[in-house]
């Protein structure tokens, strides 16, 4: 693949390091639908730049948060180095528009995996040619910024992982999952799902496969339980012990009202939020 100037110059100006192998954009740049063989995409630069990004975050983390036990470092690590935040930061930088892809792309929204893939092989592209320190300030000049909300957060999105610890706090066993409804192509299904904490049913959401409509049912049932306020990605969760007692006090009204209640219809389902 012959790079072009102005390319170069646009990738040299955002990873702040002027390439002494030019080449090794140019195969940073180049999916695998694009060449007849893989190894002349980037999947090679993609396996290398990961580990090179998990490394340098992790020295990060570690350093600005020498208070942190290993299990919260890990989910601040987890989130920022996720797919999905490596696709945010490529399109933040704006390597997306300048890959190389394979017809079938052509008119087509680029997927999260495939704009991840291309921030982590440009790391590497950078870590080969100038070293790990320009690797380095690559890497930080683009999650640094994401690093205090990340931590203030305290959920990297995880809202199953958070509504689990509310549900224990409350007694309230272990929440669950049902799929209220189902469409699409078997390869391409939607869900429609719920979740219930106790006697406590809570509204449904649609999302592109199980585990986004999961997340969002759980966020769904912490707003309603008042543990999470605000829009996504700025969603703040506030615990306390006046919380976790004013839900469970909550949870055990509902559960009465239900097991009391003279309607059958109201007593054989649980409650919806």
């Amino acid at each position: 693949m012959i790079l072009d100037d102005a390319v170069r110059q646009q990738v040299e100006s955002a990873v702040g390091h002027v390439f002494l192998d030019p080449s090794l954009i140019a195969c940073a740049l180049t999916h695998s639908s694009f060449v007849s063989h893989r190894i002349q995409s980037n999947e090679r630069l993609e396996l290398l730049g990961d580990s090179v990004l998990s490394l340098v975050v992790c020295e990060h983390l570690y350093s600005r948060y020498p208070d942190a036990d290993e299990g919260a470092l890990t989910k601040i690590k987890s989130y920022l180095v996720s797919r999905v935040k490596c696709a945010e930061y490529a399109n933040e930088a704006g390597f997306v528009p300048l890959m190389v892809l394979g017809k079938g792309f052509a008119g087509s929204a680029i997927p999260s995996s495939i704009a991840g893939s291309v921030f982590e092989a440009l790391i590497a592209a950078v870590y080969l040619d100038g070293g790990m320190e320009r690797a380095r300030s690559f890497i930080l000049r683009f999650v640094e910024p994401h690093v205090d909300l990340t931590e203030r957060m305290g959920h990297q999105m995880n809202f199953k992982s958070v509504l689990q610890q509310v549900a224990q706090s409350m007694e309230s066993g272990t929440p669950n999952y049902l799929v209220v409804d189902q469409k699409g192509p078997d390869h391409a299904k939607a869900f429609e799902i719920c979740v219930e904490v106790g006697q406590r049913r809570f509204a449904s959401c649609w999302g592109m496969n199980k585990k986004t409509a999961e997340q969002a049912a759980a966020l769904l049932a912490l707003r309603a339980l008042g543990f999470a306020d605000g829009d996504e990605p700025h969603v703040r969760i506030t615990w306390g012990i006046s919380l976790v007692n004013q839900a469970k006090a909550s949870a055990t009204t509902a559960s009465q009202t239900v097991e009391g209640s003279a309607d059958p219809s109201t007593s054989a389902s649980a409650k919806v939020e």
